[in-house]
């Protein structure tokens, strides 16, 4: 038996502290019973859990977790919904596979519920993982656990010294406190400037809205790294699978 959390964001469905607000919510039932107690627990070998009316049937605690990395085009959502556009789940076919003569590889994830850890907003682009293990997405989501993101970013004119400070300390906007950046590489571009900066939290838009606060232009926003895990030479709209070693 497993605290009911545990087990939602074990199916790959949320986080835990987000399946905390959904059983608080009463949005969450066992067996047909909806349950409100944060303190519930459940056999994953046999309860049916089922998460705003979505059922999701028992699973062995040994079901196989799948980690992928995807360099996400601009104009895909960063979701497992394609209601809103073209998702970056539908670019996860055996054409798009890196190796795409290796069929039996992809096959592995038929049936197997994948979705996207994070954001990466429709105008940027760069590496995005989308696995099915709630634990890692939820480590990696969480600002405790200070896990980098690294971006690099093209503006439109040359950083000045007080405006590197204030990307340091993070900022107020609109009434949300955007937390500091890291700036660790500036170099020319003809006439524009292209940055390495490094997120160990990331909110919407979160690198836009700050330079944007401060009056810089972002042409082009590309993530190259998550954890350990780097973007490398991986094509544009391509995937591969990767270990879980490999991000954290």
């Amino acid at each position: 038996m497993i605290r009911l959390n545990k087990h939602i964001a074990a199916l790959g469905i949320c986080s835990r502290r987000k399946a905390d607000e959904f059983i608080v919510a009463g949005k969450v039932n066992i067996n047909g019973t909806i349950v409100t107690d944060l303190g519930t627990k459940v056999d994953p070998e046999k309860d049916i859990v089922t998460v705003e009316n979505v059922s999701h049937e028992p699973r062995t605690l040994n079901s196989e977790l799948f980690y992928i990395a995807l360099n996400k085009p601009v104009d895909i959502i960063s979701s497992a919904s394609s209601e809103q556009g073209t998702s970056v789940l539908d670019l996860i076919t055996k054409e798009q596979y890196y190796k795409p003569k290796f069929e039996d590889d992809v096959s592995q994830l038929d049936g197997v519920r994948i979705y996207p850890v994070g954001r990466l907003d429709k105008d940027s682009e760069g590496l995005i993982l989308l696995t099915n293990d709630g634990e890692l997405t939820n480590e990696l989501t969480h600002p405790r656990y200070e896990h980098e993101k690294e971006y690099e970013v093209t503006i439109d004119k040359k950083l000045m010294p007080d405006t590197k400070k204030l990307l340091s300390k993070g900022m107020l906007i609109e009434g949300e406190h955007y937390g500091g950046m890291q700036i660790v590489k500036e170099w020319n571009q003809g006439k524009r400037v292209i940055l390495t900066v490094i997120l160990k939290e990331g909110k919407n838009r979160h690198i836009r809205k700050m330079l944007g606060q401060l009056g810089y232009n972002v042409s082009v926003l590309r993530r190259v790294r998550i954890g350990k895990l780097k973007l490398g030479t991986l094509t544009i709209g391509r995937w591969k699978f990767v270990e879980r070693s490999d991000i954290v």
